[in-house]
Formats: C-alpha cells, sequence, structure tokens
C-alpha cells in the first residue's frame, strides 16, 4: 500500500511540475517541450500527443528495461499529460489567474522542485515508471553503466529538448512558451535531482517501511 501511495504520489508531483512550468512561461520541462512543439505541429491537444508518444517509447522500454513496465507506467502514460490541461485550465480559464512576475517564479520553482522529487518517487516505488523516464536507464544499461544515470537523464532531456524546439520552429509557434531558463534548468539539472531525491527523500521513505 505505502509503494501503490508513492507511485500515485510522484505521478501527481510530475503532473503538478508540468503544469507548474507551463504556467511559468520560462519554458517547460524537456520532454514536454518536445511534445508540446510536436502537438502544436500536429494540431493536437498535448495530453492526446503525450499518449501517443508514450505508447512508441514503451515498446523499446518492452523489449529493453521491461522491468520498468508496471501500474505506475500505465497510470503515467494517461494522467500527466491531462493532469497539466486541467492545471494550465484551472489557473488560465477558471479562475483567470493573472501570472505576475513573482507567481512565474514561484510556478518555476514549483516545477524544478517537483519534477526531480516526482520521479524519485515512482521510481523508488518499483511499480512502473514512465516510458521517457526509463530513456536514461536505457542509456546506462547500453553503455554498461559506463554512462551513470545522472548524465544519461541530462543526454536524453538535451536531445528531446532540440527535437521540440525544430517542430515548434516548424509549426510557427510561440518558441518561448516551450523553452526557457525553466528549459534549460530542467534539462542540465533534473537528472542530479532525481537522484538526490531518490537518496535523500524517497528511500529512506521506502525503508521505513521494511522497518516495520
Amino acid at each position: 500500500m505505502k509503494r501503490c501511495i508513492m507511485m500515485v504520489t510522484g505521478i501527481l508531483f510530475i503532473g503538478i511540475c508540468v503544469g507548474a512550468y507551463r504556467l511559468s512561461a520560462f519554458g517547460v520541462d524537456a520532454f514536454t517541450c518536445m511534445n508540446l512543439g510536436i502537438s502544436g505541429f500536429l494540431h493536437m491537444t498535448f495530453g492526446t500527443w503525450q499518449l501517443i508518444m508514450n505508447a512508441g517509447i514503451l515498446v523499446v522500454v518492452f523489449f529493453t528495461v521491461r522491468q520498468c513496465i508496471g501500474a505506475g507506467t500505465i497510470v503515467n502514460m494517461i494522467g500527466v499529460g491531462y493532469l497539466a490541461d486541467f492545471i494550465c485550465w484551472l489557473f488560465q480559464e477558471a479562475l483567470q489567474v493573472e501570472m505576475t512576475l513573482p507567481l512565474r517564479v514561484i510556478a518555476l520553482l514549483t516545477g524544478c522542485i517537483f519534477a526531480g522529487l516526482g520521479v524519485s518517487f515512482y521510481m523508488v516505488a518499483e511499480m512502473g515508471i514512465a516510458p521517457y523516464d526509463s530513456v536514461a536507464l536505457i542509456i546506462e544499461k547500453a553503455t554498461h553503466e559506463r554512462i551513470a544515470f545522472q548524465y544519461a537523464r541530462v543526454i536524453s532531456d538535451v536531445t528531446v529538448v532540440i527535437v521540440g524546439v525544430v517542430f515548434c520552429l516548424l509549426s510557427g509557434g510561440d518558441l518561448w512558451l516551450i523553452i526557457g531558463i525553466g528549459t534549460i534548468c530542467n534539462a542540465c539539472f533534473n537528472g542530479p535531482l532525481i537522484q538526490f531525491f531518490r537518496v535523500h527523500v524517497a528511500q529512506p521513505i521506502l525503508e521505513g517501511r521494511k522497518k516495520e
């Protein structure tokens, strides 16, 4: 039950993270950057395209790091994109909150913290992780751990940011809505943050369960 709660909480944190990044208008996280760029190019909702992209990556995960697939994988694939859409709708349409500079900064910091915290929670829960979060593990495995997880994550994050920028430019979209200081911070520091929260927050919680 505790592992299940950790998994759901982690995915909830990721949904909040993506929504917060989008509200900050300082740029979104790396994977969202790519999906917003491609979904805008295809004139498709973000949540729907993210689900399609995750399904495609899941096929690769199945043949490489199959142990990463579980209930959390499915919940993440379906829930994060639509949860982020809902958060943006709630603040922008329903509540019509004016995102002043202080609120944008708060949203950016919220996105940065919740990104690393959320991924660490559902990775440690070992009930399945999002297909994209498995990419760094695939790189780590393919290089026989010569590239550690945190650095593999930076490689994958920088790559998808480039893809997102290309598709956004092709669609004529507003590039600064998907890339900015928030994107750079996420692409460069999310891997180390995930590793930090795994060791110092998520793992101690799980070990507390074992001691009980």
